[in-house]
């Protein structure tokens, strides 16, 4: 991206944007390579770069300079539902530049804002350079595939470039449901239909239930926070649609435990025996500091839904599909120690980030002390 700020946002090509306030800072935030803008009243803004919180200024925000700022920009909307529940989602464009996806909260201080900086175009597999498992799974037809990771670990950008994808081969009708809308894709060969969470449709579960009667190839979903919006996507699957989409947990079996204990016990054998032939595979990334500390890198722990662990989550076996993904190599499965093993290995993390990222630490407690 063109650190060219000025150019892109008085370029008359681009669409009419009125500036704000709160642009000067996201500008900031753009040139130096950051990926959020933390602007809380009574501390300095702060940007977090390279997945470390650094301040923009050294004056903490006055509290009423925050509330006129982000009252600037704010949707009517988000202030209502800011002025109902104390706190909103919504995104803000700069064209040009960058769409944020923005949260807006009250605190003990006054108003304080998160806003988080989505690229203006999806980067695709190859820049991203994702395993050939990952370029499989955008192949298949149908079923469901789950991205998973902690905030701010790349879910989105992930998912956006398989989307991608997809939209560059296929010849279909993609479906997204987000909250808010983080990347907006082109029709290229794939018609595409965004739907933003309270303003398109009322829920993720909502929108997801109307989606089955919209002829959709694939549907992104962009969190599945709930029961009733799991229930619905794996059922999505089981009908035929390619269902991708996100959750907040750590490591791939973990996440097909998630899935099935958010149903009643009375159910679990059901949704296993579902998940069992619908289910795809599972990527579950965190993001590492380089050693040369020029950004970060995706470490992925990737579960491939092989007869074998078919076989497994069938039967509940769920604690044995580490095992699986261990001696799964040949199908593209890895497990989450291997991937930051073999980044460090290549010299693209140090062993002191190696060490904190990994899951079993005792194995690389020797590079702790390695760059």
């Amino acid at each position: 991206m063109s650190t060219d700020t000025t150019t892109q946002v008085t370029n008359p090509e681009m669409p009419q944007h009125t500036p704000r306030r709160i642009d000067e800072f996201l500008l900031d935030v753009i040139k130096r390579g950051g990926s959020d803008l933390h602007f809380v009243a009574g501390d300095p803004p702060r940007i977090r770069h390279n997945g470390e919180l650094q301040s923009l200024r050294d004056a903490p925000l006055d509290k009423q300079v925050v509330q006129d700022t982000i009252m600037d920009f704010i949707t009517r909307r988000a202030q209502q539902q800011l002025e109902e529940k104390d706190g909103a989602d919504f995104a803000y464009s700069i064209p040009g530049v960058s769409r944020f996806r923005v949260n807006v909260f009250r605190h003990i201080g006054g108003l304080g804002a998160v806003l988080r900086a989505i690229p203006s175009k999806a980067l695709t597999l190859e820049q991203l350079n994702m395993p050939q498992a990952v370029r499989s799974l955008c192949r298949v037809n149908n079923g469901l595939i789950l991205v998973t990771g902690k905030t701010g670990s790349g879910k989105s950008t992930t998912l956006a470039a398989m989307i991608d994808d997809i939209n560059a081969r296929e010849k279909g009708h993609i479906l997204t449901i987000e909250d808010p809308i983080e990347f907006v894709h082109p029709r290229k060969n794939c018609l595409v239909s965004q739907r933003e969470v309270g303003l398109h449709s009322p829920g993720f579960a909502d929108a997801l239930h109307s989606a089955l009667r919209e002829d959709p190839d694939i549907v992104l979903v962009g969190e599945v926070r709930d029961h009733e919006t799991m229930s619905i996507a794996v059922t999505a699957a089981e009908m035929g649609i390619l269902v991708m989409g996100t959750l907040h947990t750590n490591g791939a079996a973990p996440t097909v435990d998630r899935i099935v204990n958010a149903f009643p016990a009375d159910k679990q054998s059901h949704v296993r025996t579902m998940l069992s032939t619908s289910l795809r595979g599972v990527i579950s990334q965190q993001l590492i500091m380089r050693a040369d500390k020029r950004g970060r890198v995706a470490a992925l722990e990737v579960l491939i839904n092989t007869p074998a662990v078919s076989n497994l989550i069938r039967q509940g076996k769920l604690d044995q599909l580490e095992n699986a993904m261990q001696s799964g190599a040949a199908h593209g499965m890895r497990v989450m120690d291997s991937a930051i093993k073999e980044l460090f290995d290549k010299g693209v993390i140090s062993g002191r980030s190696a060490y904190e990222k990994a899951m079993n630490k005792p194995q690389f407690e020797q590079f702790k002390d390695m760059g």
